[in-house]
């Protein structure tokens, strides 16, 4: 069995959900987790942040609801409205910190959201990624090389294609899988010890 985590990098329902997902891996060493890129801010929806008006008043929402910080910088970045957020950008970032350390790929996924929503660090920027990976302990010189790569690239597209073919279309999602067999964990919002309840009872059906 194994937990797979989709997400958008973009996302601040995501980004309240990082707290949950950390303590639920840990709770975990036994058990890989695939950390998926979701693709919420591509093609069309690729455009300067004042076009979703509804931005600034989901993350009160989400502060009050979770507990997330969004940060000043964040705030200064986005203050003038024409910061584009860029899931393709940010996924090829994703792609690029999980292969550096795969076995930390929910640390590093939800690191990235901080640098985001906290820092105000774009997503799109090379420096970025040598900032977070700098604070892992990773070689920053090999992930950013990583994240302007073909690999990287092509790691995206099969993020968004796998996340559509699970049938994810709401971020966060967090499933478990045995094989063939998928369950939803949580969607949105979830704390532990719910996600917990809902794996055990999972797990009792494959052993029953």
């Amino acid at each position: 069995m194994k937990l797979i985590y989709v997400f958008d990098a973009y996302c601040g329902w995501s980004h309240g959900f990082s707290p949950t997902v950390r303590e639920v891996a840990a709770r975990h060493p036994e058990l890989d987790v695939d950390v998926v890129s979701g693709g919420l801010f591509t093609g069309s929806r690729r455009v300067p942040i004042r076009a979703f008006g509804y931005v600034q008043g989901a993350n009160a929402q989400i502060a009050e609801l979770t507990g997330a910080e969004f940060g000043e910088a964040y705030e200064r970045l986005i203050g003038d409205g024409s910061f584009v957020m860029d899931s393709q950008a940010a996924a090829r970032g994703v792609a690029a910190l999980c292969r550096a350390a795969p076995a930390r790929a929910v640390e590093l996924a939800t690191a990235l959201q901080d640098a985001f929503y906290v820092d105000g660090l774009g997503l799109s920027d090379r420096a970025t990624y040598r900032k977070v990976a700098e604070r892992a302990g990773l070689d920053a010189d090999a992930v950013v090389a990583a994240f302007e790569g073909a690999e990287a690239e092509a790691a995206a597209r099969a993020d968004f294609a796998r996340a559509a073919a699970l049938g994810v279309d709401a971020f966060p999602t967090l499933l478990a899988a045995d094989g063939e067999d998928v369950t939803v964990l949580a969607r949105g919002r979830a704390g532990a010890e719910d996600v917990e309840e809902r794996l055990a009872a999972f797990a009792a059906t494959r052993s029953s």
